[in-house]
């Protein structure tokens, strides 16, 4: 299988945030009892990325290393990139073009969560395409209020429209998107649309005249929360605590999904746990290890 790389775009101002993010990235800010961050970092780790590269402002460059590091605690590799200004989403593969190489990329915005049972079996599919690309499809009760994607019988997009006044499907598009190689080329030959950022539905208008834009339908069990206002984020949160204090887990940690892979072993899984013992989450982490024999 040709091999993937992952990038998180964590950069932008977060002014449907204001005041919360005036000081602080929103990607830092916490979803119950995680940074935002963590949640998109645990979704490329469940599709098996491991060379990792962050893009955020050069304001808040300095918090994200601090909190996350070079990635060998989980068992993963991380670089670092800044994007200077919010020049659209398609501008992340120009500013990762060394990073990506000649390999295929994932592109997950920060501020977005996964969750659902059969998400890394999704996952594994749109990974396996190595030369097609994959938007997902999830759907919503609003579509005007986001960018729609039309989809065929063979599972292709046909259309895609943002906030259409007459939406043709309730098929919102998340904003998580793998990539075939040549998404360098297209994002760097785009031309800024009207309000001056590199549009990533343009990028997927390109591979759909191509014929080559898979939709993967995110179904009945799968969650998907877009955390960029005040009541997404409240909402979010309360999703997690939900589920969290009903059956005794974490969702999208890290440390878990690195240890399930095989990345880290169990002391290393308890040498994470003890700088996190007074919280509930360094109590599960020291639980999951005293659970293996």
């Amino acid at each position: 299988m040709k091999k993937r790389k992952g990038i998180i775009l964590a950069g932008g101002k977060g002014t449907r945030l204001y005041p919360l993010t005036l000081a602080i990235s929103k990607q830092i800010m916490p979803v119950y009892d995680k940074p935002m961050i963590y949640y998109p970092l645990y979704v490329l780790m469940e599709a098996g990325i491991r060379e990792i590269l962050i893009i955020t402002t050069a304001r808040d460059n300095s918090i994200f290393k601090e909190l996350l590091g070079d990635g060998s605690k989980w068992g993963v590799h991380f670089e670092y990139a800044i994007q200077n200004e919010p020049k659209g989403l398609a501008e992340a593969f120009v500013i990762g073009e060394k990073f990506i190489g000649k390999d295929n990329v994932v592109l997950i915005l920060g501020d977005n969560m996964f969750y659902g049972g059969n998400l890394k079996e999704i996952l594994k599919r749109a990974n396996a395409r190595e030369n097609e690309s994959t938007i997902f499809g999830y759907k919503v009760n609003n579509p005007n209020q986001y960018g729609v994607v039309e989809i065929n019988e063979q599972g292709k997009a046909i259309s895609i429209e943002e906030k259409p006044e007459k939406p043709k499907s309730n098929y919102a598009v998340p904003g998580l998107y793998f990539y075939t190689n040549d998404v360098i080329q297209i994002a760097k030959n785009l031309k800024p649309s009207a309000r001056g950022e590199l549009e990533i539905t343009s990028v997927n208008e390109a591979y759909m005249k191509k014929n080559k834009l898979v939709v993967e339908k995110l179904g009945r069990g799968m969650a998907w929360f877009d955390t960029g206002t005040h009541d997404a984020l409240l909402e979010t949160a309360s999703f997690v605590q939900t589920i969290q204090k009903r059956q005794g887990l974490q969702i999208c940690c890290p440390e878990e999904i690195a240890f399930e892979n095989g990345w880290i072993d169990k002391k290393q899984l308890e040498n994470l746990s003890i700088s996190l013992m007074k919280s509930d989450y360094g109590k599960f982490l020291r639980g999951l290890a005293e659970d293996i024999d």
